[in-house]
């Protein structure tokens, strides 16, 4: 039995269809570490490395509104879940990771992206 929960996600494809039309309705969180993110980065998303943990969890929930749709980045897309499913513990209620992270948003929507 795997215990490992997976979080509801949501495609590249379909990421880039909703950052097209409603960006104001979004919360969108990247939690890759500085030099990632220099690297390849998304315009709109907040960084929230995990490396620096404690400095931002204090105080996610009044960073962000707990019930907005929040979707949240990492590299491949590991990183991100955890993340999702440590919001979800600390009561968000509408997250979803980004299935493949920018490596996949970088191969199949944004070819000009660069990949790491």
């Amino acid at each position: 039995m795997n215990s490992f929960q997976s979080p509801p996600v949501i495609s590249v494809e379909k990421l880039a269809k909703r950052l097209a039309q409603d960006l104001d309705e979004l919360q969108l969180i990247d939690v890759r570490e500085p030099e990632e993110v220099a690297i390849a980065y998304i315009e709109g998303f907040e960084v929230l490395s995990l490396s620096q943990f404690e400095q931002w969890s204090s105080e996610i929930s009044q960073r962000f509104d707990p019930h907005k749709e929040t979707f949240v980045l990492c590299h491949h897309g590991m990183r991100s879940a955890q993340m999702c499913l440590w919001l979800l513990n600390n009561g968000f209620t509408n997250v979803k990771n980004i299935t493949g992270g920018i490596a996949a948003y970088a191969a199949r929507v944004d070819a000009n992206m660069p990949q790491y």
